[in-house]
Order: structure tokens, then sequence, then C-alpha cells
């Protein structure tokens, strides 16, 4: 294996786990001793939408829906560490989503095994596992097409030769490993793990093979994992629910106190502004028979990370963190951090916001930039604009000669938001931008510019003159009785204008 690449020998993992795998318990995991960590199943039709941001404040890379929700979000913490993984059933997209982050994640892995109908429907997870062919598609679609490792994780098939002969053709597509669930497609986690069905795959193939579903008999503590592993001959051993009840399983010194484990992952989740109905649903997973307990009572009643906090005594650290937080976010607001260009993918952002005061009133940003492109007999700048839910800001990218610029900061409004994209645009080349004091490019001729003046000033007495006579025609309907003024309401059109 390649220098750097993720190896899958003699590793201990976390297993990939829906609602249960996201940034901070993988942080915790890593943390306690865990050598790779899985994020959960995310699937490949959601992801394929996401746009990938660099998120300054929190300091991640943050994947993110058109409904502004995040769906994947990862730091350089564990960059050479984490595994992604994905839900698909189409090859084409498969590889459109492995590209999308196979420059922030150490491999990524394709789910053969979940049995549940979330994963199963349209063909992915278990499912899978009666196709094959579209199993070898996917997989040879994907070592071929991104530049770091690619394993999948399976459950057995109902006989010992089936499923050494599927592991057998996986191994073909040159994949770097394979996870091995060893349990039966309809059975649970209250059914024992077939230790007899892993050995035989480990022993037919030559590529790590990673042992899957010993939480139930095996492993209940860190000395168990090595035993677990021994009992499979498997490569490595891959840790669910054992992980999830009491992440310092990993640790080779002992288990800590599960009060301490929910603290130290309640300040990850904090620090990284975790969804805190997802943070409840963690916490309460540890806490497991203890959920009706008072602290499991108060967990299950919070409605966010702040009350959260108070149910572990952590309200001062959530202060402070978010303190700090709001710190950072208003020095990068300010434009305190330096003005670098920065890729993005394909597109070329930097830090900066449209002041109104630094350009005279008949100027704009986006007027140079247009004249600009007019000048360079290039397309005209073409501007796609988001907006985000929970602040209803609005960040906007301009293509202009076929090359795409954005400001990392989010204005309050569309037309501000193209403004700073079209500076960032007109700074990485260089072009001036219209501002107060510099000097005249000559990009837009003094006709034009008092053209713009002289219109402005026109519609500004317009719309005076007829505030002007809506306030007149109000006047003439006002009457007086009985010492009460009662003033009839303007038609719809002029209450506007007023």
């Amino acid at each position: 294996m390649a220098a750097g690449r993720l190896s899958f020998n003699n590793i201990t993992a976390l297993a990939p786990m829906v609602r249960v795998g996201t940034l901070p318990m993988r942080l915790l995991a890593l943390d306690y001793g865990a050598d790779v960590v899985y994020c959960e199943e995310l699937i490949d039709i959601k992801m394929a939408q996401c746009q990938r941001v660099v998120n300054d404040v929190l300091e991640t890379v943050d994947f993110v829906a058109p409904d502004d929700r995040v769906m994947f979000r990862t730091c350089e913490r564990e960059k050479g560490n984490v595994v992604f993984q994905m839900g698909t059933a189409d090859p084409d997209r498969a590889l459109a989503v492995a590209r999308l982050v196979e420059k922030d994640v150490a491999a990524v892995d394709v789910n053969m095994g979940c049995p549940k109908e979330y994963s199963t429907k349209g063909g992915m997870g278990a499912a899978l596992l009666s196709d094959p062919d579209k199993i070898e598609a996917i997989l040879r679609t994907l070592v071929t097409g991104v530049s770091i490792p690619v394993t999948c994780k399976i459950r057995i098939l109902p006989s010992l030769e089936e499923t050494v002969s599927l592991v057998r053709r996986i191994e073909r597509t040159g994949v770097a490993a394979v996870a091995v669930h060893g349990r039966f497609k309809d059975e649970r986690p209250r059914h024992p793990v077939h230790c007899d069905y892993i050995q035989a795959v480990a022993q037919a193939v030559s590529i790590p093979v990673i042992a899957n579903g010993g939480s139930l008999d095996h492993v209940k503590t860190n000395a168990d994992i090595e035993e677990f592993r021994k009992a499979t001959g498997a490569s490595s051993v891959m840790l669910a629910r054992a992980a999830m009840w009491n992440a310092s399983l990993f640790r080779s010194q002992g288990a800590l106190p599960l009060e301490k484990v929910m603290e130290d992952y309640l300040k990850y989740a904090i620090q990284y502004d975790n969804n805190a109905f997802n943070t409840k649903y963690c916490l309460c997973q540890m806490l497991r028979d203890k959920v009706e307990s008072p602290l499991g009572k108060q967990v299950q009643a919070a409605q966010t990370n702040a009350e959260i906090s108070e149910a572990y005594g952590l309200q001062e650290f959530y202060r402070q963190t978010r303190e700090q937080l709001q710190a950072r976010r208003d020095a990068l607001q300010s434009g305190s951090q330096p003005e670098r260009p920065v890729t993005d993918g394909d597109v070329t952002t930097m830090a900066v916001k449209f002041e109104r005061r630094e350009y005279p009133p008949q100027i704009t940003p986006k007027m140079f930039l247009l004249e600009w492109s007019r000048k360079e007999k290039v397309e005209q700048p073409q501007y796609e604009t988001v907006q985000r839910a929970q602040d209803r800001a609005f960040q906007s990218t301009v293509t202009v000669a076929q090359k795409k610029y954005r400001s990392s900061l989010w204005e309050k409004s569309k037309k501000f938001a193209e403004q700073a994209a079209a500076i960032v645009c007109l700074r990485v080349l260089g072009v001036p931008e219209g501002r107060i004091g510099e000097e005249d490019s000559g990009l837009v001729c003094k006709r034009k510019r008092e053209g713009k003046l002289n219109g402005a000033a026109e519609e500004e007495r317009s719309r005076k003159r007829h505030v002007s006579d809506v306030l007149q025609q109000t006047s003439e309907v006002a009457v007086v009785t009985n010492g009460d003024s009662h003033q009839e309401a303007p038609p719809p059109s002029q209450r506007e204008s007023l």
C-alpha cells in the first residue's frame, strides 16, 4: 500500500452507526485509542446534492445540503483516520460522491450489510448482497475512480460457500479491505455472531478482513477485542454497540466511568456545534437502562445543547465555547483575517464583504466587472445566489470566463452577496473595483457615471413627488367627528407607498 494511505491491517475501528457516527463520537473514539473511525451511512443521492463548505469558525469542512443541513462534517484531526461510508446502488452516483469527499477523508466504504428498510430500499445496503454484479460494478468504478482506498462492509450469506464466493469476487475488484458482520440478513443483535463464517472468509482471501458483530457476546473490555480477533481469524476488529455504550472501551489502560465519557463527548458536541437532537440521541444510547434516571429525564427534556450542558454541569464550558466561536466569527466578518484567495473545489474564495460606504453612490463592483467583461470580450458575468436558512443570509457565486468566484462571508441581502462575489473576482483578476479614492481606471466612462447619478437623482425626486401626492390625498379624506379624528384608509397601492 502506498505511503500515507490508510492501512486496515491490525486495526481497531469504530463501526459505522446511523445517528451515532457523527464528528463528536468519532473524535472521542480516536482520543480513546481507535485507529480508524467510520462515519454513519450517508445516502449517495443526498450527498450528491451537497456543497463542500470550509467552515472557518468551527475549523471544519462541511458538506451542506440545499436545505442548509450539514450532512457530513469533518476536521483536520481525523482526516487520516476517517472512512466515509455511503449507501448506494449506482456506480456513477457512488463515484460522484466519492470524488466530492475524496480530499477530506482517508477512505470510502460502501454499505452492503445494513438490513434496515431505510438502507435496503432502492437496492442499497443488504439488498446488494443478492446482486453481486452490481456490487462488482460499484466497487470497480470506485477503485479506478478515486485515489484513496475503497472498502465495503457486508453481512454473511445463507451458506458458507456463497459467502466465501462473494468475498473472493469482491477481492478481485481491488478493494483495500472488507468488513464482515457475522450475522445473516434477517438476524438482529440478539442473535449470536457466527465467528466461523468470518474465519472462513479470512482464510479465503489475502486482503484484510475486519470482524464485526461481537458486541453482544464477545467484547466487554479492551482485552476482549484481541480475543474476538483471534476467534474470527480476522486482521482487524470493528466495534459498534459496545463502543456506542462506552467509547473508552478503545482505551488499552481500561474503560473510564460513563460519566466522564459522556462529559468528554458533550464537550466535543459543543465545540463543533453538533445538532442538539443528535447530541441527545447519543447520550441516551450511552445511558441505556439509566435513561429514565433523573439525569436521563433531564437529557430527554432538553431541546438545545445549552440545556443539555446544564444537565451535566457544563454551563460555563458552553458559555466560554460560544464566546470563543462568536469572537472568531466576528473577526472573520470584520475582515481581520488576511484577504487572500483560497481554492475551494472549483471556486476561488476570499473573506470579503461589500461595504456600501466605500463606493460612490453611482458606482458598484458589479458595474466594473460587467464593463471589464465587455472590454475583454468574455461572456457577461453570471451570478448564482443561495440563502442560508438559519439566519436568512446570502452567498453568491459569480462565473466569469468559465471560472467561479465567491466571498466566504455571508451577506444580509442578495444584492450585497452579488457585489461581494464581484469584488472577489475583481481582486483576483487585479482589476479596479471603483472604490472611493481609487485611481480612475477608465472602465466606466464619465457619461455613464453621470448618467447613473442623474438617473438616481431623478428616481429620488419622482419618489418624493409621489409620497407628497399621497399625503395630500390622505389629508383630504380625513374627517373630525365629536372631537375624535377618523382617517379613511387610502387604497392598498397608496398604503404600500406610504
